[in-house]
């Protein structure tokens, strides 16, 4: 049975900075690369990332093309990065490329428009770099299925101005980044003790900032100034951020527009870094009577279910569930027509936001031990507006869970905190295995003008 109480959100320290992979992390990153696409019976791998897209490019390399376009061709014997004007200096930021292993290619035409050209074009440094007749994979940011294309395979989601070239020298292009972006094979869909250290102080940075916002909201302030309030620490952005509020409450992906926080309004807001998305919704209310009529009912009929549901998703966390269990229970748990729950409950997160899902109806694809997990539950309706419980985790067996104690007491100490949190205070049904990486997991105060009072489960 769920109620409200008055608690004190958890506290449990800032971590320190964490250590980016090292140059002998890069070049197993870097073989493993050339592993996957071996064993995919292709010669070469074609690495695209822009501003939008640099995960998997990151993922390799330690480098994300800003303003421009970069790509990264990797064969056996040798791996070339090529970037434009502004991001040629910046490719020094990559281990790998600072060693040597990999080389640098100075190509305008990933430019802004307007900037000095003459440098080699696109087409000749492909020419150069990928065997004639060789068999390419394409990683770009997603691949397709056979409802979307007619072959899949071929179904490039690179820019013309690169798959053209690159077309006419392979023998074959077809499209791997699955290869990087699966949640069952992909290697980036599974995380070690160093990465889990990363997630960590992402998630805690953006809780704390969202933790300050969420205590700042005034009526009458407008969503700049509530905004401005998170002091937002500086790491990269891993999407646009959100305040949805008055007007625009509807319109979950608008950022802040010089709304006025109004009582009785629904409102949703995130802090989203690499590696992080802390997200809430709620209502800019006192209590239920600050709600309109239709809506006074929100606790009992919205979000007090929905919090039921999200102990049932922490209960299944564990490796070995497939997701398609976790799927039906969560259409079980809250069902679409009052909760119009239409995304996968659930994602693996990286630099990305949204790597991939083996969340969906039918899935036979199992949990497994090193995926980072977005609790991403997104309710909505027309009266009730939304709640929201979304942070990150990572599911993690005995062996991974000892590691991190090992190498990292302090953040197997916070998570441990945190656990005991969700389970004692709140009343969620976390099991050992998943691992809740900041302060702000567990966390649901449906009345954003009194957020000391938050839902609990007895």
């Amino acid at each position: 049975m769920a109620e409200l109480l008055r608690i004190d959100w958890p506290e449990f320290g800032m971590p320190e900075v964490p250590a980016e992979p090292d140059l002998a992390e890069y070049r197993g990153r870097l073989a493993a690369l050339r592993a996957a696409v071996a064993a995919r019976g292709l010669d070469v791998a074609v690495v695209y990332g822009d501003r939008e897209h640099s995960a998997n490019l990151h993922w390799v390399t330690g480098f994300d093309p800003r303003f421009e376009e970069a790509l990264l061709v990797v064969t056996p014997g040798s791996a070339l990065l090529l970037a434009g004007n502004e991001c040629l200096p910046y490719t020094g930021i990559s281990p790998l490329v600072a060693a040597g292993d990999i080389a640098v290619g100075h190509c305008a035409s990933f430019s802004l428009p307007s900037q000095p050209r003459g440098t080699k074009r696109v087409a000749d440094w492909i020419a150069e770099a990928v065997p004639a007749g060789a068999a390419v994979g394409a990683i770009g940011w997603k691949w397709f299925g056979a409802d979307e294309a007619e072959a899949p395979e071929a179904a490039l989601d690179l820019p013309a101005f690169i798959a053209d070239p690159l077309r006419a020298v392979a023998g074959r292009v077809e499209n791997a980044a699955d290869l990087m972006m699966h949640p069952v094979h992909g290697l980036r869909a599974r995380v070690d003790a160093g990465e889990i250290a990363r997630l960590e102080f992402a998630n805690q940075m953006a809780a704390i900032a969202l933790s300050r916002m969420v205590f700042a909201f005034r009526e009458g302030m407008s969503d700049f100034a509530a905004f401005e309030a998170a002091r937002v620490g500086g790491l990269p952005l891993g999407c646009h951020p959100t305040f949805a509020c008055g007007e625009r409450a509807a319109q979950g992906l608008s950022g802040p527009t010089g709304q006025v926080l109004r009582r009785g309004s629904a409102i949703s807001f995130n802090i989203c870094h690499w590696r992080s998305n802390i997200c809430r919704a709620g209502w800019l209310a006192n209590d239920e009577a600050d709600l309109p009529e239709a809506a006074q009912d929100y606790l009992a009929a919205f979000a007090f279910p929905y919090m039921e549901a999200m102990s049932l998703w922490c209960s299944l966390m564990r490796p070995g569930v497939t997701g398609g269990e976790v799927w039906s229970a969560m259409q079980a748990a809250l069902p679409f027509d009052t909760f119009g729950v239409f995304l996968n409950p659930g994602h693996l997160i990286g630099v990305d936001e949204w790597m991939s899902s083996p969340i969906f109806e039918g899935s036979g694809m199992a949990l497994a031990s090193g995926m980072a997990m977005q609790c991403d539950v997104i309710p909505g309706h027309p009266v009730y507006g939304s709640t929201r419980m979304e942070d990150g985790y990572v599911l993690a067996d005995e062996v991974l869970r000892a590691d991190l104690t090992a190498r990292f007491p302090a953040v197997a100490e916070r998570i441990a905190g945190r656990q005991a949190f969700m389970r004692e205070t709140i009343g969620l049904d976390v099991p050992d295995s998943l691992l809740p990486l900041a302060d702000t997991c567990g966390v649901i105060a449906p009345w954003l003008f009194n957020p000391r009072q938050l839902i609990v489960l007895r």
